[in-house]
This record gives structure tokens, sequence and C-alpha cells, in this order.
């Protein structure tokens, strides 16, 4: 085999890091791949890891140690994200998206892969320092951001069903109250989706009174689990008293006016 030249091995390890970020990748792995040494692996990932921060893309995060190497953590902050958020919500201001019940159609943006990719890597970013052990999530509009919020993490993604179905073995059931209808909804998860102990993260397409994400925080109190942490890709203004008390939206929907065909929506970031 030729030897592979440094331009064709930046190239190769910047897509191994693309297609699996989160995960830890050891030199070693490189090294066998290329044939090449150490020292010039390590300075092929320097170089790598400047070009990604100057341009804003993300950067390569380093452990040593037997259990470390390097992995690939995409950018959640800075000019490209604000770029897309930008574009995205005027995106979400459309009236034609206006429903019924002062909601908004997502539908399109949750099926792109390209954006709901993005969404994903930027709500990974805010919770990097909780250390998720899961990515759970409601069925079935929040899925598509939950998946890419586990990938971007390189976590399982759990999902909790209002429908079990009998091939899903013996589950765990709760009932929580929904905010929004006042009524009794239930979630169920099979016993075998997570051993007790984990850390979870809870992420979602839609939040209004918080009632999911806390219906989500007593079923992992039936694993044994502790919810770390609230990911949104929307929330609404009112009701100002959520059943969660701390959360992350990426954006804010204050209002709905059907009648006159206006959406009244904002960038925000932590809410407490």
């Amino acid at each position: 085999m030729d030897k592979i030249k440094r331009n064709e091995r930046i190239a190769a390890m910047m897509q191994a890091f693309a297609s699996r970020p989160g995960h830890y990748f050891s030199l070693n792995e490189f090294t066998d791949r290329f044939g090449a040494a150490k020292s010039s692996v390590s300075e092929d990932i320097s170089l790598l890891r400047g070009a990604l921060t100057g341009f804003g893309l993300g950067t390569l995060t380093t452990v040593v140690g037997a259990a470390g190497g390097v992995k690939y953590v995409p950018a959640s902050a800075g000019e490209p994200v604000d770029t897309f958020l930008d574009s995205l919500g005027e995106t979400l201001l459309d009236p034609s998206r206006i429903l019924p019940g002062g909601f908004l159609y997502m539908t399109d943006i949750l099926c792109r892969p390209d954006a709901v990719g993005r969404i994903g890597d930027i709500l990974a970013g805010r919770f990097l320092e909780k250390e998720p052990d899961f990515v759970v999530t409601v069925e079935t509009k929040g899925i598509p951001v939950a998946m890419m919020t586990a990938r971007a993490l390189d976590r399982p993604l759990v999902i909790a069903r209002r429908d079990i179905k009998s091939m899903e073995g013996s589950v765990v059931t709760i009932n929580y109250v929904s905010a929004s209808s006042r009524s009794m909804q239930a979630m169920s998860l099979p016993k075998r989706a997570m051993p007790p102990g984990k850390r979870a993260l809870m992420v979602d397409d839609f939040m209004k009174g918080g009632g999911t994400a806390n219906g989500v925080r007593q079923l992992m109190a039936e694993f044994g689990a502790s919810l770390v942490g609230v990911g949104v890709l929307i929330a609404t203004d009112q009701p100002r008293e959520k059943k969660v008390q701390e959360y992350t939206s990426l954006f804010t929907l204050y209002g709905v006016d059907e009648a006159a065909g206006q959406v009244e929506l904002g960038r925000t970031g932590i809410k407490k």
C-alpha cells in the first residue's frame, strides 16, 4: 500500500470523527489504519483541532490514559450556530405554520436530517458537562431530536411509550398529569431499557407546561436513575411556572395570534 499523505489522513480522520461525534477514538486506531507514527497522528489532530476551532465548527477533546483518546465535539455556540438558529427561527415565524390551539407545524423540520442533526449537536453541547448515560424521550415527535442528540453525545436513546407493545417484555408504567390538557396520561418503559443508577437526559421537541418532562422524571425514579437535564427545541413562555424548574430550550414561543397570523418567537438559553 502506498504511503498515505497527511492531507489524506486528516480527511479520513475528520470523516471518522464526524460520523461518530462524542466517541473517543484511540490514537492506536489511527496509527494502525494509516501506518503512521503516533507523533504524526498527534500533529494531524492538532492541525485538525485548529481548523475546527478557527471556523467555529467544534473542537477535538483529548483524554490521556488507557481509556482515553480523542473525540469530536460539535459546536453548540458561536457564529455558525447563531446563523443556523436565526435561519431556523425565521422559518418557524412563517404564519402558515400556525395550528389551532397556539401550536406550530414543525414536522417538516423534524424530518430533515440536516436540520435535526444540527439541533441535536447544539443540545448535546449544552449538556456535555452533565455527562448523561442515556438520552430519553417520549414518543413520537421528539424522537428525531432525541436521536440526534444521543448521536452527538455517543449515548443510547431510550423511548418511553404511551402504547407499549407486548414484544417489549415486562414494563414499568407511571401515570402523570399533562400540564397543558390537565388530563391523566401514562408512559411506559421496558424494564430492560436501562440499568439502575444511571444519569438520564430528557430531550423533546416542544414543552408547554412541563408535565411530560415531570412524568419522565418520575419514570426515571422508578429505574433508580437521575434526570440530569431537560432539553427542548421550543418551550412556551406561558405558563411561567412549569412542572420542571430547570430546562434548556433553543427557542421560546411567546404567543401565537391565529386571527392576525402572527408568531412571537425568540432565542433562549437556560431557564431557572
